[in-house]
Formats: C-alpha cells, sequence, structure tokens
C-alpha cells in the first residue's frame, strides 16, 4: 500500500510540475533575463517580444537587465533558475564566444539550457578613416600585406563580437595589424573618426550615420547577404573572402527540464511576435534582422557558433576570468 501511495504521489508530482497541458502556462509572471545593458539592441528586442507575448498570454513577461562579465552574470543567474518556463533567457553570440574566452566558468550554455528560437542576427560593417589608402576589401587587404604592422584596429573590448569578428577577418585575410581594445564601442568610434586607429568593425546602428555623413568608408558587411540599409557596400565574402560570415545573434532559451509543451508554446507566441510588422520595422531600423525557425535549428545554429568561436579564440590564445 505505502509503494502504490508513493507511485501515485509522483505521478501527481509530476502531473504539478510539467503540465502536458500548455495553454494553462503561465499563470503568473513570466521574467525575461538580459545579460546586457537596458537600451541595448538585444534588450529593445527582448522588449518588444516581452509586451507582445504578454499581450497574447495574459501574463506580465518582465525584462530584467543583468550586465556584467561579457554577460556571464545574467547567463549564471538563468542558468540557475527553476525549469519550469517563467525564467526566459536571451543568449546571444557573446555566450559562443564566452565559452572558451573564459575559464572555470560555472555553467555551460549547451548543457544548462534548451533552445527555444533564434531571434534575430544583425550584420557588422568594415569602415575605415578616410585616410586608409583602400576603396574596398581587397585593396586593404592588399595593403595590409605590403605594410604588415602598420593598419590598426580597433574594438569595443576584449572578447567582444566586434573584436573577435575582426580577429577572424585578419585570420582569414592572412594580414598582421595592430589590435586596439576600447572600453566600448562609442569609444573606438571615436578613436576611428579621430584618425587615432585605421579601422573597425562596428555594428550597423552605430556605423551607419558615420556612413551617410561621409566621415567613415564602408567596405563590407560581414553577413553572408547584403545590407538593405546599404545596398550597394559588398559582403566580405564577395570581396575576396568567399564563405567568410560573422554575425550577431540573439535567440530565446529556458533552463534545462523546461517540459517541451511549454517550449513549443514559446516557440510559437515568439515567432509570432517577431513576425509582426511593427517589431520587423523597428528591429530593421537597428540594423536586426528576425530569423524565427524551431527549438532545434537554433540548437544546430548554436553549436556551429560555439564551434567556430571557440575554434578562434583557441587559435588568438586569449583568455579572461569572469
Amino acid at each position: 500500500m505505502r509503494a502504490m501511495l508513493l507511485h501515485l504521489g509522483l505521478c501527481l508530482g509530476a502531473i504539478t510540475l510539467s503540465p502536458a497541458n500548455a495553454a494553462d502556462y503561465p499563470t503568473r509572471p513570466v521574467h525575461i533575463v538580459v545579460g546586457l545593458t537596458a537600451g541595448s539592441g538585444v534588450d529593445i528586442m527582448a522588449r518588444m517580444v516581452g509586451q507582445k507575448l504578454a499581450d497574447a498570454m495574459g501574463q506580465p513577461f518582465i525584462v530584467e537587465n543583468k550586465p556584467g562579465a561579457g554577460s556571464n552574470i545574467g547567463t549564471r543567474l538563468a542558468a540557475a533558475a527553476e525549469p519550469d518556463g517563467y525564467t526566459i533567457f536571451v543568449s546571444t553570440i557573446a555566450n559562443a564566444i564566452n565559452a572558451t574566452l573564459y575559464k572555470n566558468l560555472p555553467f555551460d550554455v549547451l548543457k544548462d539550457f534548451s533552445p527555444v528560437i533564434l531571434a534575430a542576427t544583425a550584420p557588422n560593417i568594415l569602415i575605415v578613416n578616410p585616410s586608409v589608402p583602400a576603396k574596398s576589401i581587397a585593396e586593404l587587404i592588399a595593403y595590409a600585406k605590403a605594410n604588415p604592422g602598420k593598419l590598426t584596429v580597433g574594438s569595443s573590448g576584449v572578447g567582444t563580437a566586434p573584436q573577435m569578428t575582426a580577429a577572424l577577418f585578419r585570420e582569414r585575410a592572412g594580414i598582421k595589424v595592430v589590435d586596439v581594445p576600447f572600453k566600448g564601442g562609442p569609444e573606438a568610434t571615436a578613436a576611428l573618426l579621430g584618425g587615432q586607429i585605421d579601422y573597425l568593425i562596428a555594428i550597423t546602428s552605430t556605423a551607419l550615420p558615420h556612413i551617410k555623413a561621409g566621415r567613415v568608408r564602408a567596405l563590407g558587411i560581414t553577413s553572408s547577404k547584403r545590407s538593405p540599409l546599404l545596398p550597394d557596400v559588398p559582403t566580405i565574402a564577395e570581396s575576396g573572402l568567399p564563405g567568410f560570415e560573422a554575425v550577431t545573434w540573439f535567440g530565446f532559451e529556458v533552463p534545462k527540464g523546461t517540459p517541451p509543451a511549454i517550449i513549443e508554446r514559446l516557440n510559437k507566441e515568439i515567432g509570432k511576435a517577431l513576425a509582426a510588422p511593427e517589431v520587423k520595422d523597428k528591429l530593421a531600423v537597428q540594423g536586426l534582422y528576425v530569423e524565427g525557425g524551431t527549438p532545434e535549428q537554433f540548437g544546430s545554429y548554436m553549436r556551429a557558433e560555439f564551434e567556430k568561436w571557440g575554434r578562434l579564440v583557441k587559435e588568438t590564445g586569449m583568455s579572461l576570468r569572469e
């Protein structure tokens, strides 16, 4: 009898913790953890999606910014949350880089989370100071090879996506340049405008005003396709480095163990939110392009990104501690 009661209790517990009916979810506020500061592209995207989810699902979806340590603080908090669907984590390219860059992380994004959906991607732009005698990627590479160590490339900080993209470009192009990391994107951009550095790989929203004003020259887009915001600027891949692609990406995940029915519901509702014209249009102005897809597709995408950036981090010998 005791064994029967124990079995019945376990079954009831399973029903309570793993609701098969996703229509009952959510019954209380849901928290969306963003490991970056308020006002960033990922934060803007998360808040727009959160509002759409609240409207569709009848509960608040509250964005919580937990910046620090290259987004590792927010990642750690989300990884430790209960896998009940009430904590959603916005993972980014930073997680793919940090997995190898930082030593002894207390979490493993590929193991501690379940993917929900790839939300958006954003190409970066290689821009140069007008004093640089290169009007194309091919000319920049040729100049760098003829003058090894003369060109300087800035970045928004050690281990950031722009710096790693610059390192990937350097490795693929076979050039030697001086890497100059700054404390953030605005400082790096100011240095480029002032002529303290020669070129920079910047996010679209930051670079676009300076490109249009003629203060910098755009040589190449880091994505596999040209940007609608700069249709005359070729991709780096079509400019002599076939296959080159390095984009910033954002996606939604939940702690490992979250019921599949909830993951399926979130995938459906977030996909609908991202597809809303007002969301797509506002993200496009920020240089972000809606992706979508299944959890399985996002999982495959992430594994490929972790492998690509992990290999590059090892090749560069970079290492940081949280």
